[in-house]
C-alpha cells in the first residue's frame, strides 16, 4: 500500500511530508534548487493518540507547526542571511494572522447573523453565521489570489497535487508525467476548510446561549473538535471516493481548490518533484 503524501505551498516551493521524513524544496533567487530534509514521527503513532477524531485534532496543530517551520526557512532562501526572519518576527506574524483569522471567521459571521436572525439559539442564526463564514472564506481566497506573491502560492499548490497525484497513480515522477495529472486533490487541506465550515453549522447550534462573548468562547474552544470531525471525513471521501455520498460530500472542496491551485510551470513542477522524492 502506498504512503500517505501530504504537504503544503510554501514560498517559492513546496514542502513533502512522507511516513518518516519532510522534505521542503524551494527554488532560489539564483535559479537553483535549495532542499531541506528533517526526520518526522507523528505523535499520532501513539495510543491513545491515534484513536478516529483524537488523531484529526493532533494531527491539525502538527501541521500547523510544520507548516510555519517550513515556511519561516523557505522565505529565509529569498533573503539575504542578514535579511531572515527573526523568532520575534515569526512569533508577532503567526498571532496577528490568528487574531485576524478568529475576527474574519468568527467574529464577523456572528456579528451578521446577530444583526439579521436575533438571538443565537436557532438553527436559522447558526445557518446564516455558516453561510456568512463560507461567503467571506471564499472571497478572501479568491481576492488574495490577485496578488503576485500569492498568485505563485497557489502554483506551488497546484504543483504539489500534480506530483503526488503522479506518484498515486505510480507514473515515473517526471515534469512530462506530472504536468498531465489534475491540480485537485481529495486530501488537499482546503477541502478540510470547506467541511470544517459546514460542520461548524451543526456543532455551534449545540451550544445555546445569548451571553455573546461566551457563545463565541465556547464556538473557539470546539473549533479543533470540528477539525478532528473534518479530517475524518477527510480520510473518509479520499478513501472512498468513487462512492457517490462522499463524492457528493467532497464536492465543494474539489471546487473551491479550482481557486486555492493554479496550473504549475515546468519548472515548479520540478521544485515540487525534488520535494516529494526526497520525502519517499
Amino acid at each position: 500500500m502506498k504512503p500517505y503524501i501530504g504537504g503544503q505551498a510554501v514560498i517559492e516551493g513546496v514542502m513533502m511530508k512522507g511516513p518518516k521524513k519532510v522534505a521542503v524544496a524551494v527554488r532560489k533567487p539564483t535559479g537553483g534548487i535549495a532542499v531541506k530534509v528533517m526526520p518526522y514521527s507523528s505523535a499520532t503513532s501513539h495510543f491513545p493518540l491515534g484513536l478516529p477524531f483524537i488523531r484529526g485534532i493532533v494531527f491539525l496543530f502538527e501541521m500547523l507547526a510544520l507548516g510555519m517551520k517550513t515556511l519561516l526557512w523557505s522565505a529565509d532562501q529569498q533573503m539575504d542571511e542578514k535579511e531572515s526572519l527573526s523568532g520575534g518576527e515569526l512569533t508577532l506574524t503567526v498571532v496577528a494572522s490568528l487574531a485576524i483569522a478568529i475576527g474574519l471567521f468568527l467574529v464577523v459571521p456572528y456579528a451578521a447573523a446577530w444583526l439579521v436572525v436575533g438571538k443565537p439559539t436557532s438553527l436559522l442564526f447558526n445557518l446564516v453565521d455558516g453561510i456568512v463564514r463560507l461567503l467571506i472564506f471564499l472571497a478572501y481566497i479568491w481576492v488574495i489570489g490577485w496578488a503576485k506573491d500569492v498568485k505563485r502560492l497557489y502554483e506551488y499548490h497546484g504543483a504539489e497535487h500534480a506530483a503526488v497525484n503522479c506518484f498515486e497513480a505510480d507514473k515515473p515522477l517526471t515534469v512530462a508525467n506530472a504536468r498531465r495529472f489534475s491540480t485537485i486533490h481529495p486530501r488537499c487541506g482546503t477541502s478540510l476548510l470547506a467541511y470544517v465550515i459546514g460542520i461548524s453549522i451543526v456543532v455551534f447550534s449545540l451550544i445555546r446561549t445569548d451571553v455573546w462573548y461566551l457563545n463565541l468562547f465556547f464556538r473557539l474552544l470546539t473549533v479543533p473538535v470540528i477539525g478532528g470531525i473534518g479530517y475524518e471525513l477527510l480520510r473518509l471521501s479520499a478513501r472512498y471516493k468513487e462512492n457517490r455520498l462522499f463524492w457528493l460530500l467532497a464536492l465543494p472542496g474539489r471546487w473551491t481548490q479550482r481557486i486555492t491551485t493554479q496550473r504549475p510551470d515546468a519548472k515548479q513542477l520540478e521544485v515540487a518533484i525534488a520535494a516529494l522524492k526526497k520525502a519517499l
